[in-house]
């Protein structure tokens, strides 16, 4: 074998890696920020996680992808380690698909339909169709798709590249030599392993060994143990990825890499012992690429079968290797691995923005009633939720920050700007709430007591915004673009009542009915609710600018407002009965 054929099997496995990376990157784009929300509600039930991860594996043409993204979704107390068992085998199943299509390239027949299956006869015609999505579709859906061709035209040439310069060995008496030291089926083992562990991919292992055994080199005997060892090397990339996390999820990888080991020597004993038993023909038979697709997916399924009913086993084990409880174990809120994929990194984020909205607006509920009944635990309990917010801020505009540096989807896109519009308007009204216990206090130290009309006003008023954190919560929490256009309505109620409710509280303070000091502490009340509501606003008018492509809120305001919208304006005389003073 000269230097350019060496030069042009690593040009091939560079191309196989490029192509996969770009194909698996535009899948996980398509499958979109439902896989977590799905991955949280199907394991349950074992047989459902099992189809799951195929599905998910076949969807992304990842299995290292997936088992990465399930340790960074127990590491931020997603899901528990019991759930990922299942999820772990369909995966092993489902990246078996990748080498039935790298087989198509074993395929030798003068049948004209049966050639066109071969890749350089449709390749080149994916890769066309792939650059016309890519530089003439205006929605981002569909140059996905054109990347996902162009990377499986990319894939397909690296492994038509390897196949060719891999051919000359068939006549190398030092390559057939090498290879008799692959019947040992231990150092088959070891030696897949290996190779798979160093370039971190199942699929490029397999597809090498499918281009080598087009030479006639490779017998069922060397391939089976190969294959074996490869599906344990894939497991270090999930060994990579479980540094630095907590108990549990360093468990996922004990499982993926437990299940693989316990499978491959299950399956060499009893495949070496039937074969004493039996003295298999194949076995001294060359093997082909669809041969190695076959034996792949044979040993995932039965291996998957043989251990389904030991899930709990399986558990046990990953506890016995990674020790120690993890009740105390630290749970990342924003994992970094979830990064790998963004649309479930952005799923994670719009949680912890949904757990945020949720305590600033029971802050801010909770501060309400204090004016009249107060509690010094509650209003302590109000100002640490404060701090919280606080933090939950800073870790989402960092994490949004670093995902939008990401390549995204055009909805991906969309939700990250949104959140990043959001997260200072949820802060801001967790520190309202702590402004209204600041008022409270002051209330409850000194005595005063509001009479009967300002009593009135505050109810009202806190009626009014006590609506408005619902509506938002709700049009927030689902999208719900119809629920957002009623908060603009409510919010310009709530600025009317402000300045109606200061007007008689100066007419009561004229007439001597109220001191200065009730005054002040009267109109830093009224300033908190008119905030909370403008917080409202910004969230709702987000929400809708975001979904039509467009930021320009104050613009959107005055539209709304000067170009006499019907349903807005009979949505704000509804509100205005409604809290009328």
């Amino acid at each position: 074998m000269d230097i350019f054929s060496f030069i042009t099997l690593f040009g091939g496995l560079a191309f196989f890696l490029y192509g996969m990376n770009v194909m698996s990157t535009g899948l996980e784009k398509i499958a979109g920020g439902k896989l977590e929300s799905i991955l949280k509600k199907m394991t349950s039930n074992v047989f459902k996680s099992l189809f799951l991860g195929a599905a998910i594996t076949i969807a992304i043409q990842s299995s290292s992808a997936l088992t990465v993204m399930l340790v960074g979704l127990v590491n931020s107390g997603i899901m528990e380690l019991s759930g990922t068992i299942g999820v772990i085998m369909g995966s092993n199943i489902g990246t078996t698909l990748t080498a039935w299509i790298l087989s198509l390239t074993g395929i030798e027949s003068d049948n004209v339909f049966l050639r066109l299956l071969k890749p350089e006869a449709f390749s080149p015609i994916f890769a066309f169709v792939g650059i016309i999505l890519l530089m003439c579709a205006k929605k981002t859906k569909k140059r996905d798709v054109g990347k996902i061709m162009i990377g499986f035209s990319v894939l397909m040439y690296g492994m038509q590249l390897m196949s060719g310069a891999v051919s000359p060995l068939a006549d190398m008496p030092e390559f057939s030599s090498i290879l008799t030291a692959f019947t040992n089926p231990i150092l088959g083992v070891i030696v897949g392993a290996l190779f798979t562990g160093v370039i971190q991919s199942s699929a490029a292992s397999v597809g090498i060994l499918q281009a080598l055994s087009l030479t006639g080199s490779i017998s069922y005997s060397m391939a089976i143990p190969i294959i074996m060892g490869q599906n344990i090397g894939t497991c270090v990339t999930a060994l990579l990825s479980s540094i630095g996390v907590n108990k549990n999820a360093r468990r996922v990888s004990a499982v993926h890499i437990s299940f693989n080991i316990i499978g491959t020597i299950i399956c060499l004993i009893a495949f070496y012992a039937a074969n004493a038993v039996l003295k298999f023909d194949f076995v001294a038979e060359s093997i082909n690429p669809v041969g190695i697709a076959f034996v792949h997916s044979i040993f995932n399924i039965v291996t998957t079968a043989i251990l389904l009913p030991f899930t709990k086993q399986l558990e046990k084990l990953a506890k016995l290797i990674v020790r120690g409880d993890s009740v105390g174990d630290s749970v990342e809120l924003l994992d970094e691995r979830l990064l790998a994929t963004p649309a479930v990194a952005i799923a994670r984020c719009k949680e912890l923005t949904v757990e945020m909205a949720e305590l600033a607006s029971s802050s801010f509920l909770k501060s309400m009633d204090l004016i009249f009944n107060f509690n010094e635990t509650v209003a302590e309990q109000i100002d640490n939720d404060e701090n919280t917010t606080d933090m939950y801020e800073d870790k989402l505009g960092s994490y949004l920050v670093k995902i939008s540096g990401r390549s995204l989807t055009m909805e991906d896109s969309h939700d990250a700007s949104n959140l990043l519009h959001t997260i200072g308007d949820f802060e801001r009204i967790g520190d309202h709430a702590s402004g209204m216990v600041k008022a409270a206090r002051e209330i409850n130290e000194k005595g005063i007591v509001f009479s009967g009309d300002a009593k009135n006003e505050i109810i009202t008023i806190s009626k009014a915004v006590s609506e408005i954190l619902s509506l938002t919560l709700e049009a927030f929490k689902n999208d719900d673009l119809e629920v957002a256009k009623r908060i603009e309505p409510l919010e310009q109620v709530v600025d009317k009542l402000k300045y109606k409710l200061k007007n008689m509280h100066i007419s009561r303070l004229q007439q001597g009915e109220c001191t200065i000091e009730m005054g002040f502490i009267f109109s830093d009340l009224l300033t908190n609710y008119s905030r909370v509501a403008d917080h409202c606003s910004n969230v709702a008018v987000c929400l809708i600018q975001v979904a039509d492509d467009s930021f320009d809120t104050h613009e959107y305001l005055n539209n709304m407002k000067s170009h006499g919208d019907n349903t807005f304006d009979e949505m704000y005389r509804a509100y205005k009965k409604k809290y009328n003073v």
